[in-house]
C-alpha cells in the first residue's frame, strides 16, 4: 500500500509538473509591429460622404422582385460623383444588374490579385421600431461621435471605406504592385446570388486566381471575451454552413371537443422538444481551438493553465463555453426553431402542423449528417423532414500560416495597436463563400469596435459607427493595399 501511495503521489507530481511547464511555455502569439504613420485625411468630408450614403434606401427584401433598382442606380451615381479618381483610373463593370466590380491593374502581372469585398444593400427596418431609433434609420445623422443609420456597420461603412482608401492612394500617386479587385455586391442580405456569385463566376470564367479575399465578418471585440482585458480583433478563417429544415405532420383533424391523443400540434411540439433535448455534440477544434491558442497566453493564470492543457481540461472548457449562447455557437452545430404554423380556428383541430428549424453547421459537419441527426432525434416516421432550397455546406478553413493571414494580422496591429489578434469561426454567413473556388485564403474581418451592447445593432435598432472607427477603417484598407505590395 505504501508503494502504491508513493507511486500515486509521484504520478500526481509529474502531472502537476507537466501542467505547470506547459502553462509557463504557453507564450504570446502576438506579433510586435510599429503603428503605421497616419497620413492626413479630411475627416469632415469622409463623414459627410458616409452620411449621404446612408440616406439611399438600398434595401434587400426577401423577394428579389422588390429590389429598389432606381435607388441602387442613384447610389452608384453618388459613388461615381464622390470618388472620381477611382472611376477614372480603375476598370469598372456592372454585374448582375446592380453589383460593381473594379479592377486596379497592378505593375506585376505575374502576381495573384487580391480582392476586397463589401455590399451595398441593407436589411429593412421594421416600421414598428422606427420610433425607437435614437436618430431616424436612414438619416445618416452625425451626432455624439457617431454616424447613425442602417448600413453604417453592415455594410455601407465598408463600401465607402474601401473606396475612400483607394481614392486617397490614387491622389497620393500610389500604384499597386499586384492587381486589386474591389467587389461591391448588391444582394448579400438575401444570399448574394445575383451579386457576389455572378462576380465570382465572371472572374472564374476569366481564369482569375486570387491570392486572398477579405470580406466583412468578425470585428474588434471590447469587453466581450471573458478573461481578456484588451480589445480582441478576430479574423474569421471559416464560417458555418447554413441549413433550414421544414417539419410537417398530417392528422385527421376534427372538433376540438373530442381531442385525439395525438393532435398535429402535439406531435409537432414533441418533435421540437426532442430536437431541443438532443443538441449536436460540442467540439473544441479547428478555428475555435486556434482562437484560444492565440488568446490563452493573454489570459489570467487559471484560464491560461486550462487552455495550455486542453489535453486534460478539454471537457471542462467545453462545459464552460456551452453556458453562454455566444460561445456555445462556436463549439457545435446549432439548431433553432424559427417558424411554427398550425390551426385556423380556436375550436377546430388542425389537420397539419409545420415548423422550420434553422441550423448553422460547424466545419466537419455536413448538410447530410445534420439532417440525419435531426431525423434520429425526432424518431417519428409521422414527421416529414425536408431541406429548404437555401443551404450551404460549412466553408473550408483558411490557413493561419498563409502569408495573407500574416499580412492582415500585421495590418491590424499597425492600425489598431491596442488590439490582440486571433483567428476565429464566424457563425453567420457572408458573400465570401461564393469565392471559395478562386482562392484558399478567405478572411472575414471588419475593424470596427463592438462593446457588449453593440452586437445587437447588427440588423437591429440604432445601428451606428463611431467617427474614430470609420477613420480607422479607411486607414486599415489603405494600409492593407500598401502592405500587399510586400506579400
Amino acid at each position: 500500500m505504501k508503494r502504491l501511495a508513493l507511486a500515486l503521489l509521484a504520478g500526481l507530481f509529474l502531472l502537476l509538473l507537466i501542467v505547470v511547464l506547459r502553462t509557463l511555455t504557453f507564450s504570446s502569439r502576438q506579433i510586435a509591429v510599429q503603428p503605421a504613420a497616419q497620413s492626413s485625411l479630411d475627416r469632415a468630408a469622409l463623414l459627410q460622404r458616409l452620411s449621404r450614403a446612408v440616406r439611399f434606401r438600398t434595401v434587400s427584401h426577401q423577394n428579389p422582385r422588390q429590389l429598389p433598382a432606381a435607388e441602387f442606380d442613384r447610389f452608384r451615381a453618388f459613388l461615381a460623383e464622390s470618388y472620381p479618381l477611382v472611376h477614372k483610373h480603375l476598370d469598372r463593370e456592372t454585374i448582375g444588374g446592380q453589383s460593381l466590380l473594379f479592377k486596379w491593374q497592378g505593375r506585376d502581372g505575374a502576381l495573384k490579385p487580391i480582392l476586397l469585398m463589401a455590399h451595398m444593400d441593407v436589411v429593412p427596418v421594421d416600421p414598428a421600431t422606427e420610433a425607437a431609433w435614437r436618430h431616424p434609420p436612414f438619416s445618416g445623422a452625425i451626432a455624439d461621435g457617431y454616424v447613425w443609420g442602417r448600413g453604417t456597420m453592415d455594410d455601407k461603412g465598408s463600401v465607402l471605406a474601401i473606396l475612400e482608401a483607394v481614392e486617397h492612394l490614387l491622389a497620393a500617386g500610389f500604384s499597386p504592385r499586384r492587381t486589386i479587385y474591389l467587389a461591391l455586391g448588391h444582394d448579400e442580405e438575401i444570399g448574394g446570388h445575383d451579386g457576389a456569385a455572378k462576380i465570382a463566376e465572371r472572374l472564374r470564367a476569366r481564369g482569375v486566381e486570387l491570392e486572398f479575399v477579405i470580406d466583412e465578418g468578425m470585428n474588434i471585440f471590447d469587453g466581450i471575451i471573458a478573461g481578456v482585458a484588451a480589445p480582441v480583433a478576430l479574423i474569421g478563417i471559416a464560417e458555418k454552413g447554413y441549413l433550414s429544415l421544414r417539419l410537417t405532420v398530417e392528422t385527421a383533424g376534427g372538433h376540438s371537443s373530442i381531442p385525439p391523443g395525438d393532435s398535429a400540434i402535439a406531435l409537432m411540439s414533441r418533435a421540437l422538444q426532442r430536437i431541443d433535448a438532443a443538441p449536436f455534440p460540442s467540439r473544441l477544434d479547428g478555428p475555435t481551438r486556434e482562437m484560444f491558442e492565440f488568446l490563452g497566453p493573454e489570459m489570467a493564470w487559471s484560464q491560461k493553465l486550462a487552455l495550455a492543457n486542453l489535453w486534460l481540461f478539454d471537457p471542462l472548457v467545453r462545459k464552460q463555453l456551452a453556458r453562454s449562447p455566444l460561445t456555445n455557437a462556436v463549439i457545435r452545430t446549432t439548431i433553432a426553431p424559427t417558424i411554427f404554423n398550425a390551426g385556423v380556428k380556436e375550436n377546430v383541430l388542425p389537420t397539419t402542423a409545420a415548423a422550420v428549424v434553422n441550423l448553422r453547421l460547424m466545419p466537419g459537419d455536413t448538410i447530410a449528417s445534420a439532417t440525419e441527426h435531426v431525423r434520429r432525434a425526432i424518431d417519428d416516421p409521422k414527421i416529414k423532414v425536408e431541406a429548404l432550397p437555401t443551404q450551404m455546406e460549412p466553408s473550408a478553413v483558411s490557413d493561419i500560416a498563409a502569408p495573407s493571414f500574416r499580412l492582415i494580422e500585421r495590418t491590424i496591429r499597425e492600425t489598431a495597436p491596442q488590439a490582440l489578434v486571433a483567428p476565429a469561426l464566424l457563425v453567420a454567413a457572408t458573400d465570401s463563400r461564393h469565392y471559395r473556388g478562386l482562392t484558399k485564403n478567405i478572411f472575414r474581418f471588419l475593424p470596427i469596435t463592438l462593446g457588449p451592447e453593440d452586437t445587437k445593432r447588427y440588423h437591429g435598432n440604432d445601428e451606428r459607427i463611431s467617427v474614430r472607427d470609420y477613420e480607422r477603417l479607411v486607414r486599415f484598407y489603405a494600409r492593407l493595399i500598401q502592405n500587399s505590395d510586400h506579400l
